[in-house]
């Protein structure tokens, strides 16, 4: 892990930099809104553009490498996060806030893009898996240490969307003067959702139920606190307590995938991240929604991974690439469906429905394991891929190191693994 921080520490830095910026832009839009009189809906539109531009970034942004090179792509699209992340107080209307989030959802899509291809360059096959620990550790980090940063100006003001635009442009410098190599991009065309439905069901239907809970909580939980009369601060930390919550469950979750049937996994935290929004609809104290918070955040983000993890269990070393294409591509459109649905159903119950869209994805998920366990058997723990974690927030480049990683140490694994070959 040390050896991983020293050689790549700039890199970590410039993208820390970059999650807080993003993080903070996120949560201080849902204060804002409430502020300029913005309904509900009209705020998950604006939410839900993100998703739709970070999707659309994704598919076009290993082209844009191709074509003009990293560097450029990096410093085009970082250059266009700062402009927009100005803007936003300066054209306060729905309209327009729309446009930008589509816009700054595309660009921080291609810079996730470009950053995760040099991390992966950077990385080699013995230190690859702590690199990507690394990488989302620090993404969790930058979320959490931008609601921090909400508490020291005025939403009202202009103050909180020049601290993210500054921190944004910040972070080219370490990445930029740092990182040398540009590495070769090579796209791979992705599986069919046919084929890839095929070979893991239960996959397919979670990451699309997944994106639509994962974005109720990115994109609405700020709306959300502002709607239920939470104070700043609180919201600061309810915000925060998903994921910090996320980031302590992610390691002893995928520690126990790599030795249970993951299905029942998934049903179990499924149903444990249900009840948790559950309570959210039940309480109305500060400490019961962090409670809520941080079983719905430690719950929901993991299991991004597991899903991840039990696809490559049916697929092959050589599919994996083709099959993360797909699977980001289900992600990205609930991911899209999921702030407008929960801006709907927040306008007809009140601040409830957002916790009750996601107990609704949330336990509709452990069914369908449930189901699922009953249509086929597992495979073996012996025959499993190991346990990667991943963002969802993270981009193909990262997803398909992470499943190449998790397919080669299990193969490690097995070869090191002494056969009895003892005699009477």
């Amino acid at each position: 892990m040390f050896q991983v921080l020293t050689s790549s520490w700039a890199l970590l830095l410039g993208l820390s930099l970059l999650m807080v910026g993003n993080g903070l832009q996120g949560t201080l839009l849902g204060v804002r809104g409430q502020i300029e009189g913005f309904s509900t809906f009209e705020m998950s539109i604006v939410m839900s553009a993100y998703f739709l531009g970070f999707l659309g970034g994704s598919r076009a942004a290993p082209e844009m490498i191709r074509r003009v090179g990293h560097v450029r792509v990096f410093a085009a699209l970082g250059s266009f996060i700062s402009a927009i992340l100005i803007l936003y107080p300066a054209f306060a209307h729905p309209v327009t806030w729309t446009i930008g989030r589509v816009l700054i959802g595309f660009c921080f899509s291609g810079v996730y893009v470009t950053a995760e291809s040099w991390l992966n360059n950077a990385a080699n096959n013995e230190n690859r898996g702590k690199a990507l620990s690394l990488y989302m550790i620090v993404q969790m980090i930058g979320i959490v240490a931008a609601q921090g940063l909400l508490l020291v100006g005025d939403p009202s003001g202009f103050i909180l969307f020049i601290i993210p635009s500054v921190l944004v442009s910040i972070s080219f410098a370490p990445i930029l003067l740092s990182v040398s190599p540009t590495p070769a991009f090579e796209r791979t065309a992705p599986m069919s959702l046919r084929q890839l439905f095929g070979v893991s069901p239960l996959s397919c239907v979670g990451v699309f139920l997944l994106g639509g809970a994962f974005s109720a909580q990115f994109g609405m939980a700020a709306v959300y606190g502002a709607e239920a009369g939470l104070s700043l601060t609180q919201i600061s930390l309810f915000i925060a307590t998903f994921y910090v919550g996320a980031t302590l469950a992610q390691y002893p979750l995928g520690w126990m995938s790599d030795r249970m049937d993951r299905r029942r996994l998934i049903m179990i935290v499924s149903a444990i991240g249900g009840v948790g929004a559950v309570i959210g609809v039940g309480v109305n104290t500060q400490v019961g929604l962090l409670v809520a918070a941080f079983l719905v955040g430690g719950m929901s983000n993991p299991l991004y991974s597991l899903l991840i993890s039990y696809a490559n269990d049916f697929l092959e070393l050589e599919d994996m690439a083709a099959a993360s294409g797909g699977l980001i591509f289900l992600n990205g459109l609930g991911a899209i469906s999921g702030p407008l649905v929960t801006g709907w159903m927040m306008t007809v119950m009140g601040p409830p429905g957002f916790w009750v869209f996601i107990a609704i994805l949330l336990f509709a998920m452990a069914l369908y394991a449930l189901y699922r366990m009953t249509q086929r058997a597992a495979p073996s723990v012996e025959d499993s891929g190991s346990y990667a974690p991943v963002m969802m927030s993270a981009t193909s480049v990262a997803l398909e190191a992470a499943q190449e990683w998790a397919a080669e140490s299990a193969d490690h694994v097995e070869d090191d693994d002494p056969k009895d070959t003892s005699a009477a």
